[in-house]
């Protein structure tokens, strides 16, 4: 099943695997687990199992019936490389990628060891972006390090949700960047410094900026909705995309 979806940096999400398990602190108020468990609720397919683990073998071919071109967020409900996730399924799902060519699938982890060994001996589809969450520099830094070493076409960084000052990034081989504050009644703030810090680097050193959200808290340290706090940046709203062969897909 592949919907279109809020998300501002994509349009589709697709969804061959479903659930998950919290490795580090960006997990720690997951909107995937709560919406899991409502899609549960609501008695929607897919969802039997909730937010555990669950393979979704009938989801394989989905991107193939869209033939005009789109942004595809893998896994947006779970993390593909979890450990439990077989290796002959994740080639499965590649191999989905490379039959839908008119496509760009967006797929993003928190285990990036499993990826780096998983394409170790193995080519990423050139339709595929690869991405890291790096929400502290505890988590986040080692991710971007391991991607790094990744061949692959284009790789990407989130911090979302950005729950410290990450530091100095080195960036290198990394073509964009996405920031974003957490949601929710148990958000954590996000400090406008932190932010700052993040785009004066990727400024520096040629990168692509994406700036999602604030959140639940807004640059002024107050807590509302997150509608009310918007995607407004120093004034204006950021919205990077990176450029691959010319083209920004």
């Amino acid at each position: 099943m592949s919907n279109q979806t809020s998300i501002e940096w994509t349009e589709f999400s697709w969804n061959p695997t479903t659930g998950c398990t919290k490795v580090s602190p960006g997990c720690e108020n997951c909107y995937a687990e709560r919406m899991a468990l409502r899609l549960r609720g609501a008695g929607m397919k897919g969802y039997a199992n909730g937010f555990s683990l669950t393979l979704q073998p009938g989801r394989l071919h989905d991107p193939e019936a869209r033939r005009k071109p789109a942004r595809f967020f893998v896994s947006s409900m779970s993390d593909l490389f979890h450990e439990s996730v077989p290796d002959d399924f994740l080639g499965r799902v590649f191999r989905a990628m490379t039959r839908a060519p008119q496509h760009t699938f967006q797929v993003l982890t928190k285990r990036a060891e499993r990826m780096a060994s998983f394409f170790e001996h193995r080519e990423v589809p050139s339709n595929a972006w690869l991405g890291v969450t790096a929400e502290d520099r505890r988590h986040g830094l080692p991710r971007i390090q391991l991607l790094r070493k990744i061949d692959a076409r284009l790789r990407f960084v989130s911090m979302e949700p950005l729950l410290e000052d990450i530091g100095e990034i080195d960036l290198d081989r990394i073509s964009w960047v996405i920031v974003g504050g957490e949601s929710g009644s148990k958000a954590r703030p996000m400090r406008a410094e932190w932010v700052t810090s993040v785009k004066r680097q990727c400024d520096e050193q040629g990168i692509e900026f994406f700036f999602k959200q604030w959140g639940a808290w807004g640059s002024d340290g107050v807590k509302r909705g997150k509608k009310a706090n918007g995607r407004l940046f120093l004034g204006r709203t950021w919205d990077g995309f990176p450029a691959v062969r010319g083209q920004l897909l």
